[in-house]
């Protein structure tokens, strides 16, 4: 029988979670309420915490730090949500720790998975929360302390939502190997070229490499559901870097040597990092040359010793790889900005960010570096890139 996980802290929001139990069974769903509380309930929850706290640290229960004990329920319900063999979804409700408890178990389902979290905190940046995953966050507008005339009909429709979502939830299809992307503003043309030059070989799945994207797709890489990557748009690296506010983690490219996938690298990007407004510039970069690409997204082009730090970076990385690695430099542009009277246009910055690239990069006959006297966004780059990939993949 599969059954909705309805999980929240049942020490403080002991009503709310029963609420939500009785109207998702009102909707014909079959709710198992998981109290992740570290205090005594007010409700008699089906799974209680201490339950929950098998999968934790020993004691996690006994001590008074009220900080490391959302900290470890946090940990064990990630750990207990991915043994249940019954589970259609999850449904969780909590202010700022039990938000921080049920997502980091809900990071750990499957994409596609039916995961919705009801928050005081959804209305603020959740990114922390989400990760790479498909989490829908609704705001509950009022806190959760209580029920009143507005959280009854929040919990209400929380309740049809994930309800419908697990009734009848679709599967991820086979068929076509799936190859993940990496896209920008400034490399779209590259990568739609690609995607047109791809045909119907494979299904192309691509990601906005503002960070969340790049996380995503690796994440994606490692659970085998995307067995290729083309990777022509890596500047989640100089945002990470050099302190932008779109950065891949530090962990960016470890998939590729943890699976040996095909892979197809560029440095598209990486001529930029990403701020918001101008005014949120920091002062350390004043002097800088920045681009407007919109009044919440200002560009500052990276400098020679900048895109040293970069190319190296990626090329120790790329070392690790034993997958077949493929990486091409367009060495007359990397961006729409940085091409000949564009904003960007830096010819010296460019050639630190290639030689430093080719200078640390152990280059053997599975892992190629490729030189292309074009623009990356020239229809010979996608040529290039497409060549390349089926040479490997």
């Amino acid at each position: 029988m599969q059954r909705i996980y309805v999980v929240g802290t049942a020490d403080t929001k002991g009503e709310e979670l029963a609420f939500l139990a009785e109207k998702i069974r009102a909707l014909g769903g079959d709710p198992l309420v998981v109290d992740v509380g570290t205090r005594a309930p007010t409700i008699p929850p089906e799974v209680g915490a201490a339950e929950v706290a098998k999968f934790g640290a020993p004691g996690l229960l006994e001590g008074s730090d009220r900080g490391v004990a959302v900290a470890g329920m946090a940990e064990a319900f990630s750990r207990f949500i991915i043994t249940r063999d019954d589970l259609a979804g999850v449904i969780g409700i909590g202010g700022g720790g039990g938000t921080s408890i049920v997502t980091a178990g809900m990071r750990r389902l499957a994409i596609g998975v039916p995961k919705v979290m009801v928050s005081t905190l959804a209305s603020g940046d959740v990114s922390p929360y989400l990760g790479s995953s498909d989490i829908v966050m609704i705001p509950s507008i009022t806190d959760l302390a209580g029920l009143n005339r507005i959280s009854r009909v929040i919990l209400s429709n929380a309740a049809q939502a994930i309800v419908a979502m697990s009734a009848n939830p679709p599967a991820i299809e086979g068929g076509m190997p799936a190859v993940g992307l990496t896209m920008f503003g400034v490399t779209t043309t590259a990568v739609t070229q690609i995607v047109e030059r791809l045909g119907g070989a494979v299904e192309p799945v691509v990601f906005h490499a503002t960070g969340t994207g790049g996380r995503t797709m690796e994440m994606l890489v490692d659970s085998g559901l995307i067995t290729a990557v083309i990777d022509v748009t890596t500047t989640e690296i100089a945002d990470l870097l050099v302190g932008g506010v779109l950065p891949a983690g530090p962990e960016r490219l470890d998939c590729i040597a943890r699976t040996g996938v095909p892979y197809v690298g560029s440095v598209g990007a990486c001529d930029m990092v990403n701020f918001w407004a101008r005014e949120t510039v920091p002062e350390r970069f004043a002097d800088r040359r920045l681009y407007q690409h919109n009044a919440n997204i200002t560009l500052m082009r990276t400098t020679p010793k900048e895109n040293r730090l970069i190319g190296e970076w990626i090329g120790g990385k790329l070392n690790l790889c034993e997958g077949p690695v493929r990486f091409l430099i367009p060495e007359h542009g990397v961006s729409a900005l940085d091409i000949e009277g564009g904003a960007f246009r830096d010819a010296e910055a460019d050639a630190a960010l290639f030689d430093a690239l080719e200078r640390t990069v152990e280059w053997t006959e599975n892992r190629q570096l490729i030189r292309l006297d074009c623009h990356i966004n020239d229809p010979s780059f996608a040529e290039a890139a497409v060549r390349a990939f089926q040479e490997i993949a």
